[in-house]
């Protein structure tokens, strides 16, 4: 019988998820599965690596996200009857849906922090259009009802989420880990679908790729944690069985119950979420008058900065800007350059320290002439092209170093004028690094410190060095 895994936690569950996208993909299709979800808890920015690599192995992608359910107001930074979050899972079906599950998101980790990003019903009622949301593992506010006997309690629940989402788009989950706890909130799962007529879907935790992973998950979870591996104390998963299990093992797990498994076909082939690369959004510089349009205030600006920068204006530099000019037109990135422009002009008058300029961007006379580099790239022979080649076309990246006491400043700045909601800090992700994870390991299973060291120590010093790389290259770390 088909299947599709509707709750996956990938790598981007940060040390928490250890299934690894590109192994989680080829395994789904290796099984003869033809689609799958990515569920990460409270976050989505593992969505793009997951929605490129599970088209490019023909693999249907589905959007979701394992979001935390305040008990109260998302607002109010509190336990309510010793309770900070439900789970709850929830499903892109179109593009208003993604956009939706986006916005939930966001407002979560902007409203909502309480120890994790949590959204409301409030916010779910608001946003609830072209999603499909199931009702999560034993974690989850309905089966937590059922396992403290109050089914007064998960009735309204069923009616509330029936009444925000939909009964076509709510769906009861049902979850097999070989747990006491999910048995009986199963049983109550089946009599609440029959009362209220609510499509079954049984799901697997999923939190890695293969049965055996689970150790190293459990090491993961450690780490996550500050513990070590003998700790009776510490976070641990009741049994191996959190994988991606095949369509047979699936259907094993429910045998009276096929409906939960055809539900899951059925919700993945309405899930069409798409998105399209390779199309620049750029945000557009406020023209002042009269100027036409922004390729003509960008030609005025360096117009009036030439005798500025140069005594003579010579036919080559005319010729390097009218280049220059004319390629940034083409490419589209003219109020780019504008707002570049505007910010380190607003920086220079307010007194806050902006570097001389770095990378390729130092090879643009438009860059110089603005003032957002202050190197002649002319008196260098530095080349525009290294900065912006007409042949392959990627954003320019210009690099902009502030004084990193008052750089708040300058954010402040740029979100005023452009609006807060157009604003927005990129994130960069740090892995662990084969010496780092050496350690951390180390750490986790009570190794001798100085063991420990000693073998990280053998890893060759080279940038991106991988442990599988460290051990055809060093004799003494293989043995």
């Amino acid at each position: 019988m088909p299947f599709t895994h509707l709750h996956v936690h990938t790598e981007f569950s940060l040390l928490d998820g250890a299934s690894r996208i590109k192994e989680l993909i080829e395994t789904t299709k290796a099984l003869g599965m033809d689609s799958i979800a990515i569920t990460d808890h409270g976050a989505m920015y593992g969505v793009i690596d997951f929605y490129k690599e599970a088209k490019k192995q023909g693999v249907k992608p589905i959007i979701g996200c394992e979001v935390y359910v305040a008990p109260g107001a998302r607002q109010e930074h509190r336990e309510v009857n010793g309770v900070r979050y439900y789970h709850l899972i929830l499903l892109a079906e179109n593009q208003t849906g993604y956009r939706n599950l986006v916005k939930l998101v966001s407002l979560a980790n902007i409203e909502g922090m309480y120890y994790k990003p949590r959204v409301d019903k409030d916010l779910l009622r608001q946003y609830h259009e072209g999603i499909i949301c199931l009702s999560a593992c034993i974690a989850g506010e309905l089966p937590r009802a059922i396992l403290q006997d109050n089914m007064e309690r998960a009735d309204a629940l069923v009616r509330e989420y029936l009444e925000i989402f939909g009964r076509e788009n709510f769906f009861l989950e049902i979850q097999n880990h070989g747990l006491p706890e999910e048995r009986k909130a199963n049983a109550g799962l089946v009599e609440l679908a029959k009362k209220y007529d609510v499509g079954l879907v049984a799901t697997n935790d999923l939190h890695y790729v293969h049965r055996e992973d689970s150790e190293f998950h459990d090491i993961l979870l450690c780490i996550q944690m500050n513990k070590t591996f003998d700790d009776p104390d510490r976070m641990r998963f009741a049994s191996d069985d959190y994988y991606l299990k095949s369509p047979e093992e699936m259907a094993a797990l429910f045998p009276d119950l096929p409906e939960a498994i055809a539900n899951t076909e059925k919700i993945a082939a309405r899930c069409k979420v798409d998105f399209e690369f390779g199309h620049l959004q750029l945000p557009y510089y406020p023209i002042p008058a009269p100027y036409a349009d922004d390729e003509a205030y960008l030609r005025h600006l360096c117009e009036e900065n030439l005798p500025r920068r140069y005594a003579t204006v010579t036919e080559k530099i005319r010729e390097r800007l009218e280049y220059e000019l004319g390629i940034i037109h083409r490419m589209g990135y003219d109020s780019y350059f504008l707002i570049v422009w505007d910010f380190i002009n607003y920086s220079r008058e307010h007194g806050i320290g902006v570097g001389p300029g770095r990378g390729s961007a130092a090879g643009s006379i438009v860059a110089y002439l603005l003032g957002i580099t202050n190197l002649d790239p002319l008196k260098y022979d530095l080349l525009f092209e290294r900065f912006l080649n007409p042949e392959r076309v990627t954003m320019p990246d210009i690099d902009v170093d502030f004084d990193y006491i008052q750089r708040g400043k300058v954010i402040d700045y740029v979100k005023e004028r452009y609006g807060y909601d157009h604003v927005a800090q990129i994130v960069t992700f740090g892995t662990m690094a084969a010496k780092g994870a050496i350690r951390d390991v180390g750490r986790v299973l009570n190794l001798p410190y100085a063991e420990v060291a000693e073998i990280a120590k053998l890893v060759p010093n080279e940038l991106k060095i991988t442990l599988d790389k460290a051990m055809q290259e060093s004799a003494d770390f293989r043995k």
